[in-house]
């Protein structure tokens, strides 16, 4: 009997234990705190790189070393690009001129307008004397008054009197017709001056774009430009990383998200800084798994599936402030740990 009594003590121990591990780690016997070692230190970073052609004149930063946004990181042989806005500017100059002198022959073509209005004015004068003239002498030819060969003169003078109006007139609409010729060059001339103009402007962005500053604040890293080398467009030179913005990527098994939230205090630990425990919150929380993501992704309807517990990344922003901060390099692993118990904001 007693043997019996034992193995029974001893079987419900086992049974208990096991339950007790169980339960343990599904977090039931914790205060609500989710804890991975599956985590990193990253930034985003930004990757500089020229959007011109040409060689490398200087590099004004090393390796390693901190800048501030608009600092100088390296320089571009500008001697090509100041050929360039020069003979832009050239250009743009011509087109102007050539602009003024349409403008100028319309307003001279104004002037010939009013000058050949005016001879037609002094036509219509004459052809009315003219007329009065051979009709006087048409009524003196009748009476015998007159001649027959000053009734001639006069016919022809009327005659003629109208021919030269009728000249006058075709000048003055030939001088009006050459405003719309003027008009037409006028507008061809303002949109070379706007083209010129462009191409200035272009060609004193180019320029500027061989001076290559940083776009942010932060660390150079990733440094392959060296003076002398020839760069095109696209062309990798640097890396700029915002160690003051390094956040925590934090991959938790998809069972450790059932209470988690964007706002929940977090604790980081950095394994290189022993001792040093950092404040954060969690930001937000990936819509998908990195599986989800992945260039071949896994075929799991096969009949040999194997059930595998998936982990979704967690943003983790840092509080600023924090001396242990700035310590922190991109890449470095972690351990976070975040107070799933807490409502949003909350420390306990």
């Amino acid at each position: 009997m007693k043997m019996k009594l034992r193995l029974l003590i001893a079987a419900v121990a086992v049974v208990l234990l096991t339950a007790f591990v169980g339960l343990r780690s599904t977090g039931m016997f914790d205060r609500g705190i989710e804890v991975t070692d599956d985590a990193y230190v990253t930034a985003d970073f930004t990757l500089v790189a020229p959007k011109v052609s040409g060689l490398i004149s200087k590099v004004a930063v090393e390796d390693n070393q901190h800048v501030r946004a608009g600092d100088l990181l390296a320089k571009i042989d500008d001697r090509d690009f100041q050929v360039a806005l020069q003979t832009a500017q050239s250009e743009f100059e011509a087109a102007q001129a050539r602009l003024e002198n349409v403008r100028a022959r319309e307003g001279r073509q104004y002037a010939l307008i009013e000058q050949a209005a005016a001879a037609v004015h002094a036509d219509d004068a004459a052809l009315v004397f003219a007329g009065q003239n051979a009709k006087r002498y048409e009524e003196l030819s009748r009476q015998g008054a007159g001649t027959e060969e000053q009734r001639q003169q006069t016919s022809f003078s009327q005659r003629q009197q109208a021919a030269i109006r009728d000249r006058d007139s075709a000048a003055l609409l030939a001088a009006q017709k050459e405003l719309g010729v003027l008009a037409s060059e006028d507008s061809e001339a303002r949109a070379a001056v706007g083209r010129a103009k462009a191409a200035v402007e272009q060609a004193r962005l180019n320029l500027s774009y061989t001076t290559i500053v940083a776009p942010v604040n932060g660390v150079v890293g990733q440094r392959d430009v060296r003076v002398g080398a020839y760069v095109s467009p696209g062309t990798r030179l640097l890396a700029i990383v915002p160690l003051s913005q390094a956040y925590v990527v934090a991959n938790f098994r998809e069972v450790q998200l059932k209470h988690m939230k964007p706002g929940q205090p977090a604790r980081v630990s950095v394994d290189a800084i022993p001792g040093v425990v950092l404040a954060g919150r969690v930001e937000s929380i990936a819509p998908a798994t990195g599986l989800t993501f992945a260039p071949i992704a896994p075929d799991n309807a096969t009949g040999n599936f194997t059930k595998v517990v998936q982990r979704l990344p967690v943003k983790i922003v840092l509080e600023a402030g924090q001396p242990g901060a700035a310590q922190l390099k991109v890449g470095m692993s972690v351990v976070p740990s975040v107070d799933v118990g807490a409502r949003a904001g909350e420390m306990r």
